[in-house]
């Protein structure tokens, strides 16, 4: 019995399909069984990576704007849905499960044309493109938002979060993650971090901020991306308060459990902010499909658990921070708003749902 997940893109898809890969190995499905399905970005190097089997198909999603290369997506997608149908045939595929970008409409097409069940995972409040054009052939719609926007028929799951966010425990993890980074357990740590697509205006906003601080004692621990490293290595050295400045972080765990706050774009990695109970400060991107990281971070800041920054606000990220840092009251308050819209458990909840709709 094979089981089929496909996700493209950023990390915002690959890692909450990655979570219900694991999952599914963790309940007795053989990892040879789950096979993964993508492109040529992080996808293609995560999943294999993982030991997962991996099908790569040559898929792009429209552009949004006017242009020739627009023409050639049908043709792709129809293409890729071929492929689809013939591997998973010889697979065995019994149950699909897409997680929206470019891969998931010839994916989903594709297991619909054989009669296989296909649901469809939205990370956002509001849903993509993809999953708006996928969801015709889907089974349910696994959602991560109350009335996610632009999807019928929905389930409300949560967003799959990696192991080791399932059961976080700040407090275990403290001593640790302060060592790490070589912190100060007495002083309030911002932890500040913009994604792949979307640090470079995060990372100026704070390094700026930081070299003026005049605020209550903070210190930052700023994940700037390895790309941005160097680019931000001048303003460290200018900084008033303290700060720890890293590339990357594959413990990301850690990062959360030396945080008090953070400071983080609006897109999938809000799971692992709600997951770990962590006060954010959110500034949607811009980018993405239709506004959906504005979206992400109007449905926290409602239910108390962060504040939202507009870019062309992010000049007021001192006067904010510097309030949160010395209400401990509030940040309480926002660490019970954000474990209250958690749903940690998202990746098993899913995983058995794919088992059973195989099994029928």
């Amino acid at each position: 019995m094979t089981l089929a997940i496909a996700a493209a893109g950023t990390g915002g898809h690959v890692f909450p399909a990655l979570a219900v890969g694991q999952a599914l190995v963790d309940l007795g499905v053989e990892r040879d069984d789950v096979l993964f399905v993508g492109g040529d970005r992080l996808e293609a190097e995560v999943f294999p990576g993982n030991g997962f089997p991996f099908f790569a198909v040559e898929v792009r999603g429209l552009q949004r704007r006017l242009t020739l290369a627009n023409l050639a997506v049908p043709w792709l997608v129809g293409r890729a849905k071929r492929r689809l149908v013939s591997r998973f045939r010889d697979a065995g595929v019994k149950a699909a499960l897409g997680f929206g970008n470019y891969v998931t409409v010839p994916f989903g097409w594709a297991a619909s044309s054989l009669g296989i069940p296909f649901f469809v995972h939205e990370q956002n409040a509001h849903a993509g493109l993809a999953n708006r054009v996928a969801q015709r052939w889907a089974t349910k719609t696994f959602v991560s938002f109350h009335d996610t926007r632009g999807l019928s028929d929905q389930v409300l799951t949560g967003n799959p979060v990696r192991a080791p966010f399932v059961e976080f425990n700040r407090q275990e993890l403290r001593a640790e993650a302060l060592t790490r980074y070589g912190l100060d357990s007495r002083v309030v740590t911002v932890g500040v971090y913009g994604g792949s697509l979307g640090a470079g205006a995060i990372n100026e906003a704070v390094a700026t901020m930081v070299a003026e601080w005049s605020g209550p004692s903070v210190q930052i621990l700023h994940l700037v991306g390895s790309r941005n490293i160097d680019a931000v290595a001048e303003f460290a050295e200018k900084a008033g308060v303290a700060r720890r400045t890293i590339g990357f972080e594959d413990r990301m765990e850690l990062f959360f459990a030396a945080s008090d706050l953070v400071i983080a774009r609006a897109g999938g990695g809000v799971a692992e902010i709600t997951a770990t109970g962590t006060p954010s400060i959110l500034v949607p991107g811009g980018f993405g499909s239709d506004g959906h990281q504005e979206a992400n971070a109007t449905a926290l800041a409602e239910a108390g658990a962060a504040v939202v920054v507009q870019e062309q606000e992010l000049a007021t990220l001192a006067e904010i921070i510097g309030d949160l840092a010395a209400d401990h009251e509030k940040r309480k308050t926002m660490v019970r708003a954000a474990l209250a819209y958690a749903r940690p458990g998202a990746a098993v909840t899913i995983a058995k749902k794919l088992m059973e709709a195989a099994s029928d």
